[in-house]
């Protein structure tokens, strides 16, 4: 279809079907997104009539707070928060992709070595994922896109992973007839991240990102995790998922990030093994003295966190599927201290004034008083927390929050039912 037999059918309500399934908002709120992503590709690229759209999802951790890297359980939730693409295949072999509020950066297919130079840009991300798709024998070509997103950058809702998926989904649409799984969209998806990008992930972001709803993913073995996704309805039981944005500042945490994996390898390794999933906690207790002497307390701190909440994350999941939820608020608590005193990744020493997640749970904790749950969420140091409101408090809430942090730093989630997919009409 033509640009404006996509907006045409837009208006028309021919997408509504799909978009109801997806998003949570106003029908009409939905087609004007798209109808706008539509015009901007129009501006940039012109006319064409091989349209198609495309969305991949933002994520929430739900369980298993830096258990991935280190081959845990985790549980996670798509969120309907995404990134859109309007794309067009091309004949140049070059990927053009034009994002609100950045430039096109052309990517040439005939050129998919990786560079130190284009680490942290998106065209390394866009460079990967090509290029992990070529060398896993996949088809590749060129095409132009203009791509839109309301997954909030530095807010541990994934925006880089919401984008590499719908890249991947992309290429598997336009040149493979979909035909890739949603287990390797996200694996080259990582592949781009860690290789290309230059950031060290692990895989939970692209995973949860590209299944979609809510999934808990076994890492035992990173190159087959188990994935199980799970039917549950939050609202269902009275309460609002929400994450804070405490517009922390992310600048210089690199440090505190690598610490986590870099302490965790040095327990691991201790017992001959690379990770601490393979380490027998028995073993590991019964060796605290020689660990603290050789390693640190903070070092054997964050090791009894992995233990309990890799353990925990397995118990959250059954919860859910129990339809215990009162009993998972608890786990979600639990995790939440323990991330505080043991894996302490609430703020960083480097800068013991700026604690704002400190300061969101505390106010969330009194403002619950015991009901619902709170806890860091993602990489932790700076960013947001993860709440679950109360539903019918949920404005009282969201008043008492951005007064602190200011106007808009609560952002209230919905869990996706879809990851990253093709947008078709019905």
């Amino acid at each position: 279809m033509k640009i404006a037999d996509v907006k045409k059918a837009i208006l028309e309500g021919k997408y509504d079907k799909t978009f109801a399934f997806i998003y949570p908002d106003k029908i009409e709120n939905v087609r004007n997104r798209y109808v706008k992503a539509c015009d901007n590709f129009l501006s940039f690229f012109g006319e064409r009539d091989n349209i198609r759209i495309f969305s991949a999802p933002g994520r929430t951790e739900v369980g298993g707070n830096h258990t991935d890297h280190q081959h845990g359980r985790v549980l996670a939730g798509s969120v309907n928060l995404d990134v859109i693409a309007i794309v067009s295949e091309n004949s140049d072999n070059i990927i053009r992709i034009e994002s609100e509020g950045y430039k096109v950066d052309p990517v040439d297919l005939n050129d998919l070595e990786a560079r130190e130079s284009e680490y942290g840009k998106t065209s390394a991300l866009i460079r990967g994922c090509a290029a992990t798709f070529e060398k896993e024998g996949y088809k590749i070509g060129g095409f132009d896109a203009f791509t839109t997103s309301d997954v909030l950058g530095g807010s541990g809702l994934s925006s880089s992973a919401a984008y590499e998926v719908m890249l991947c989904n992309v290429l598997s649409g336009l040149f493979n007839d979909s035909k890739v799984s949603r287990v390797d969209i996200a694996k080259f998806s990582q592949r781009a991240e860690r290789e290309f990008f230059g950031k060290p992930c692990g895989l939970l972001d692209q995973m949860a990102s590209s299944q979609g709803g809510f999934t808990a993913i076994d890492f035992k073995d990173p190159a087959s995790p188990i994935v199980e996704k799970i039917d549950f309805d939050i609202a269902a039981h009275g309460y609002t998922l929400c994450v804070i944005d405490t517009h922390g500042d992310h600048a210089d945490l690199t440090g505190d990030y690598a610490d986590i994996t870099v302490e965790c390898r040095e327990i691991s390794r201790f017992f001959g093994k690379d990770f601490l999933r393979d380490v027998d906690v028995n073993e590991f207790y019964a060796s605290i003295a020689d660990l603290r002497a050789k390693f640190g307390d903070r070092a054997v701190l964050r090791a009894i966190h992995f233990f309990a909440d890799d353990n925990r994350a397995e118990e959250q999941k059954k919860a859910l599927k129990q339809d215990n939820f009162e009993h998972f608020l608890d786990l979600v608590n639990e995790s939440g201290d323990s991330s505080y005193k043991y894996l302490q990744n609430v703020y960083s020493t480097s800068n013991v004034k700026a604690q704002g997640l400190s300061l969101a749970l505390a106010i969330t904790e009194r403002f619950l008083n015991g009901d619902g749950a709170c806890r860091v969420h993602g990489g932790g140091f700076a960013g947001t927390i993860q709440c679950y409101i109360p539903t019918d408090r949920i404005e009282e809430y969201s008043k008492t929050i951005n007064a602190v942090f200011g106007e808009g730093s609560c952002c209230i989630l919905n869990i996706r039912p879809i990851g990253g997919c093709e947008i078709k009409v019905d």
